[in-house]
């Protein structure tokens, strides 16, 4: 029988690169591997990428033509704006009269710090009319003499008309330039923050198209023909040629496919996802199913960059101890110094008999530390004292985990720091965690607060290779469920390979129309179709604010029909208890409210009536067992799509809330085949209606239809 396909995930990281095989039906690991990122190679990490996939393939007994989907990530991007390894651009203002001087001020962008001591590197040049060929091929000339390669074209309310910049942009790109047109880039009105961000987009430009054509070609050498995708920094993936594009968009898409991985893999709902390597801890956060994601700053200035919220501390399981040890001695931080970058092994990885007679001694490990840190010295050299040396002395990592160290090793590398703390190995140990879990929970608790998750269902999932050094800890010191990631060491590379197309639409819509509305859903979801993702498996999901008149649609997609093996779906009684769990009762007080193929609504026999239909708290939980919905109120009502026409109009009527300030449709979930459809981010009813009948549009009328309604306050 020939063997399932295969999806392919492979992280390029600073040091090493990494990649998955993923059974493309059942989901579940095949194989591994970690092979040094090749940046010093004349292909650069493309020969990287290439190696990892052919070991990969060789150490699993598969061939090119078993790969269905292959994806990358890279912190190519964001190592660049870090460095400040950027190429020049050249910035054109298009504007006469008032809009000529809005435009003058974009000058202003080269006074930008990219990094300590140096400049966001444009050059700036207003054109007063995009017809103005000769003035247009004279900017192009005092480009060329610049060595610049990479253009931003620029004009007021391109985003309602984008002829100017269109023209410009033609022009520039028959001179061979790169070129970004900043509506290509957003929507959205506000010419200095769309200027901004396409002129950060420009700066990364030539590296990321070079890189793109250079993966490419050695992917089609390989003899792959599945499409390649690259990660986001927004948890999805998008096409190579997006990426040539739209390469900002990979900016902070390491963490991205980090907590893509524990979204898809661990099916969390909610939940706080803390992906720990040697030196920090980045910190993000999955609300009702989705990676919560915000605008970025950059260089101080606001941007139109939607990408992951992702809050660092630097913990992580090579941050190195720092104690008092006078009179009074106690563990008084941990970190920011790391082992990796003092040049340290591990105490808790020495050899038999390294430790014999160690001392504890106090040190700055670079120049400019503060010399409080501690660290061993024995006649086998200096070894450090780490948060995975006191996790694992204390039990807390795994025998199998990729952090876990030999219990009596451990033990021994936190003896000499107990005695001069004057207690016993795991006080000290304890010591040590609680002092560099600290930060970790109060960015945790911070995030929490700011996403308003649900404390009753909300999960700690812990990533990355040092997971067991912070997780279990952070956990056991909260009042949350936590869990280490399956196959955590490799988190990231099983995010970019489970990932799935995404694509954001967004539009300023002054009183927007229902088919305005409907034909911006539409924009999004013919976008992730475009870039490979099957018609029948997108989802999307929109928002309109009233406020701002910004019309929203986020569309999600798979690249092929994924049909996952059911052989270890969870038993109804499992299900009932997962819900009675979530509640907080005992499951005798639980009853089914509504179900499909793919998803059963749990409820408590605790209501009150609302014209006629019950009102409660509410769980949805699907066939995996995983919650994907938590609402305290909430209503449920059952139906099929043929139903559907006069159903949804009837409940989403019943349950709109009046007031003085007018109506507010309700919250509506819609659960139809294996999807939720989310269209909670729409207040008006009319506008609701709409989108919920587009949602059962085409669909057999005898499948089942449930929608979950919160009555908005």
């Amino acid at each position: 029988m020939k063997p399932n396909a295969l999806r392919i995930g492979i992280d390029v990281g600073g040091t090493f690169t990494d990649a998955v095989a993923i059974d493309a039906t059942t989901l579940q690991l095949v194989g591994q591997i970690k092979v040094p990122t090749s940046h010093d190679h004349p292909d650069g990490v493309a020969h990287g990428i290439v190696v990892a996939l052919n070991g990969l393939l060789e150490s699993v007994g598969r061939d090119a033509s078993d790969v269905v989907f292959l994806a990358h990530g890279t912190t190519q991007a964001t190592n660049a704006l870090l460095e400040g390894d950027v190429a020049p651009v050249g910035l054109i203002g298009i504007g006469n009269g008032l809009s000529g001087a809005f435009v003058k001020r974009l000058s202003a962008l080269g006074k930008i710090d990219i990094t300590e001591g140096k400049k966001l590197p444009v050059h700036f040049e207003q054109l007063k009319d995009a017809g103005d060929t000769l003035a247009l091929n004279a900017i192009f000339d005092r480009f060329t003499e610049a060595g610049i390669g990479s253009v931003v074209v620029t004009e007021p309310f391109s985003v309602d008309d984008s002829i100017g910049e269109n023209t410009v942009a033609q022009a520039a790109r028959r001179q061979k330039f790169l070129v970004t047109a900043t509506h290509d880039i957003s929507s959205l009105y506000g010419l200095g923050k769309r200027t901004r961000t396409a002129v950060l987009n420009a700066v990364i430009l030539p590296k990321m198209f070079a890189t793109a054509d250079l993966v490419q070609a050695s992917i089609d050498a390989a003899g792959i023909t599945a499409p390649l995708m690259v990660m986001r920094c927004d948890g999805g993936v998008m096409s190579l040629d997006e990426m040539r594009r739209r390469p900002l968009l990979t900016v902070l898409s390491g963490p991205a496919a980090g907590v893509a991985g524990a979204l898809m893999q661990e099916k969390v709902s909610d939940g706080i996802f803390l992906e720990t390597g040697g030196t920090s801890t980045d910190i993000s956060v999955i609300r009702r199913g989705k990676v919560a994601v915000k605008y970025t700053e950059f260089g101080g200035s606001s941007t139109f960059l939607s990408a992951l919220d992702v809050r660092t501390v630097g913990v992580g399981g090579g941050s190195m101890v720092r104690a008092r040890l006078d009179a009074s001695p106690a563990v008084i931080h941990v970190g920011p110094r790391s082992a990796h970058i003092a040049g340290l092994p591990y105490a808790c990885y020495a050899e038999p008999g390294q430790l014999d007679g160690a001392r504890l001694v106090s040190i700055a490990p670079i120049e400019g530390d503060p010399a409080d840190y501690v660290a061993l010295e024995s006649s086998s050299g200096r070894f450090a004292i780490t948060m995975t040396c006191a996790a694992n002395a204390l039990g807390l990592v795994p025998e199998h985990d990729y952090a876990h160290a030999d219990p009596a090793t451990s033990r021994a590398a936190l003896a000499p720091l107990a005695a001069a703390l004057g207690t016993d190995i795991a006080a000290a140990a304890t010591q040590v965690l609680a002092a560099g879990a600290a930060p970790v929970q109060a960015v945790v608790d911070a995030m929490i607060d700011d996403y308003q998750l649900p404390a009753e269902s909300a999960v700690l999932i812990g990533g990355g290779g040092g997971a067991a050094s912070v997780t279990p800890f952070v956990g056991s010191q909260s009042k949350h469920d936590w869990r280490i990631a399956e196959h955590s060491e490799v988190i990231s590379p099983i995010g970019v390979a489970l990932a799935l197309i995404r694509e954001q639409v967004e539009r300023v819509i002054p009183g927007a129309t229902d088919e305005q509305i409907l034909a911006v859903r539409r924009e999004a979801e013919q976008a992730v179709i475009a870039q490979g993702a099957s018609p029948a498996d997108v989802a999307v999901d929109v928002t309109v604010d009233p406020q701002s008149n910004t019309v929203r649609a986020i569309a999600t997609g798979a690249t092929e029909l994924r049909t996952q093996d059911r052989t270890h779906q969870v038993t109804d009684d499992e299900l009932l208890n997962a819900a009675a769990k979530s509640f907080d009762v005992a499951p005798r007080a639980v009853e089914i409210l509504a179900s499909t193929d793919s998803h059963v609504v749990f409820g408590t026999p605790g209501k009150r009536r609302l014209l006629g239909s019950a009102r409660q708290a509410v769980r949805v939980i699907d066939r995996d067992g995983v919650i994907r919905f938590v609402s305290p109120d909430a209503r449920v009502e059952q139906s099929t799509v043929g139903a559907g026409g006069d159903f949804l109009p009837r409940l989403i009527d019943e349950t709109t809330s009046y007031g003085d300030g007018g109506s507010r449709a309700p919250a509506l979930q819609l659960l139809i085949g294996p999807r939720i459809a989310d269209l909670s981010g729409v207040l008006d009813e009319s506008q609701l209606i709409s989108l919920a009948r587009t949602e059962v549009e085409g669909r057999d009328r005898d499948e089942s239809l449930v929608a979950v309604l919160e009555a908005r306050k």
